[in-house]
């Protein structure tokens, strides 16, 4: 359901392996893109080790001050996998194997070979009260409970387990974006740029540098769910640029 009101969202990224460099996350930028392209804004992204005090915290204060909540890993069949007993601490509620998940994996396994053992079962425990988000690669589910959304790790899992989630959001204002590419130095369209970013206060605007085959590129970007704010904004900086010789 679409609205004027802007809905928000963080990202808690949970594992020692990222924060050790030892994996390289995938998901932030697979998740940014999903929720701006429904209108979703998310404005935080955290990254905690694997522990429970900090997962904790992170949940507790990441629910609190936004709409939604995604966590990606930490929910896998391993003694370090403890997202799930940390959001049913968060919440204040027990943390048992689920009979609806084992329902969900059960037949997945049976076709597959594989055996349900105590280390699966672990995929299985839910806290309680939390609803179930399918998982269509692997079989075992996220879960969401209240405004916390608890998704795997592995990107392709978590793909399919975001997709499952998304009829459950709710949804604002589409933010459309625009570019202009310049051959210039970020420190020569400064001044120009920021006065401008002042007359249009309801477009944000964001500046990104680099520096390629012996040159430099600024590319200026501006955002705004008003398409005709946006299109107001951007001819009006494209004329002063080009007044100026810059572009």
């Amino acid at each position: 359901m679409s609205g004027t009101e802007i809905i928000t969202a963080a990202v808690l990224v949970i594992g020692d392996e990222i924060l050790s460099g030892r994996t390289k996350d995938q998901n932030i930028g697979t998740i940014a893109e999903h929720l701006t392209s429904i209108g979703i804004a998310l404005k935080e992204v955290r990254v905690v080790g694997d522990d429970a005090p900090e997962i904790i915290a992170a949940v507790n204060a990441l629910r609190a001050r936004y709409a939604y909540v995604f966590t990606t890993g930490g929910i896998g069949p391993t003694h370090d996998d403890i997202t799930a007993d940390s959001v049913g601490a968060a919440f204040g509620v027990t943390v048992d194997i689920d009979p609806r998940a084992v329902a969900m994996m059960e037949p997945v396994y049976a076709a597959r070979g594989i055996t349900l053992n105590a280390a699966r079962l672990r995929m299985a425990r839910i806290p309680a009260g939390a609803e179930l988000i399918t998982n269509t690669v692997s079989a075992p589910p996220g879960f969401k409970i209240d405004n916390v959304f608890v998704l795997a790790g592995v990107p392709d899992i978590m793909k399919s387990m975001l997709l499952a989630a998304t009829e459950r959001l709710r949804t604002g204002p589409k933010v459309n974006a625009v570019s202009i590419v310049l051959h210039r130095a970020e420190g020569d369209i400064a001044e120009l740029f920021a006065a401008h970013q002042a007359a249009y206060p309801d477009v944000t605007m964001g500046s990104y540098p680099s520096f390629a085959g012996g040159s430099y590129l600024t590319e200026l970007v501006l955002r705004s769910s008003d398409s005709i704010r946006l299109e107001e904004a951007r001819a009006g900086l494209v004329r002063q640029l080009t007044e100026q010789r810059l572009l």
